[in-house]
């Protein structure tokens, strides 16, 4: 286990109670009542301080490296229905973005996602969730082909970013994401979008357009990550913390906004904590939000679509 900065206290606790149950069953010492005192402090220091995360705790927390990540979602939803589709039939299949075919129960479900790494080596593979514009135009050539078969669309998030180096630039990356945006706005299939860890800049928006958007309780969603925030107005990451706030990133803010829908909660510790149960919470509300959008005609849901984006930023003085 992997702990953050501010986990710190929570960790002290478990080795004490590990140190506790060990003596108990090295010895003939009775450490029931010390070691449920010290569950009972571990309980405390775990409610004081993820019910009280700052902006920048909750940015740390969808970067926790034991976070589940589009494939564990997927694979978790649909088992071994799940089938990878590959390739922009243009350049080549870009590792970054995965996408393919799988059902919840009786029903079937067009996934994408962007997918990151696990260690060194998958990282790389990865491209640390970062996708080029194949990755894009691959996820564009699904999108359609569920649309073609009347199938609905689920999207999760979780990226630092479109991959910005040259060659991707070269290639169009920034005209891939735009054509993205507007083919997603008029996809006449429903899509169910979900922010599982990352949702940073035109890379999050590039598979971001939904009927449904949904956030994870620890995942963010922003124009900016905090760190090149911080550089851009103070030439330092050491503000990293004071620009987190000032973003508006959490799922808190992005409800105020209208940005998102609605929040998924996580078990307290985190998604990783509890995997089983987020991933349970994440398939409840995708259903959910089919059942609620099957029921409208194509033009109604397009319609409705253009109408809340078109609403978004709108206020009055």
């Amino acid at each position: 286990m992997e702990y953050l900065d501010f986990e710190m206290p929570i960790k002290e606790l478990q080795d004490q109670l590990a140190k506790c149950q060990i003596i108990g069953e090295e010895s003939e010492v009775d450490v029931t009542e010390t070691c449920k005192k010290i569950e009972e402090k571990l309980e405390k220091a775990k409610k004081d301080i993820y019910k009280n995360l700052t902006a920048w705790q909750r940015v740390q927390l969808s970067r926790h490296p034991n976070r589940p990540y589009t494939l564990d979602y997927i694979k978790a939803l649909c088992g071994d229905t799940f089938m990878e589709l590959h390739g922009d039939r243009s350049v080549k299949d870009d590792k970054a973005m995965i996408g393919g075919l799988g059902k919840i129960g009786d029903q079937s479900f067009m996934f994408i996602g962007q997918q990151k790494g696990y260690n060194t080596k998958t990282r790389q593979y990865r491209n640390f969730g970062m996708a080029n514009p194949e990755g894009y135009r691959k996820a564009l050539r699904l999108m359609r082909m569920a649309e073609k078969f009347g199938i609905p669309v689920v999207t999760f998030v979780d990226t630092p970013g479109a991959y910005p180096g040259l060659e991707a630039e070269e290639r169009g990356q920034g005209e891939a994401i735009a054509r993205n945006i507007f083919e997603m706005t008029c996809l006449k299939t429903p899509i169910i979008t979900i922010i599982i860890g990352e949702g940073a800049s035109g890379g999050a928006l590039g598979i971001g357009v939904g009927d449904r958007v949904y956030m994870l309780e620890n995942s963010w969603y922003s124009v900016i990550s905090p760190e090149n925030c911080s550089t851009i107005l103070w030439r330092s990451w050491e503000q990293k913390e004071k620009a987190a706030e000032a973003l508006k990133l959490t799922a808190k803010d992005g409800m105020k906004l209208n940005i998102v829908d609605d929040i998924i909660k996580e078990p307290l510790g985190g998604a990783h904590s509890d995997k089983p149960t987020t991933f349970e919470a994440v398939k409840e509300q995708i259903l959910k939000a089919y059942k609620e959008l099957n029921e409208l005609t194509e033009a109604d849901l397009v319609a409705q679509r253009m109408e809340k984006y078109a609403n978004m930023g709108v206020f009055k003085e």
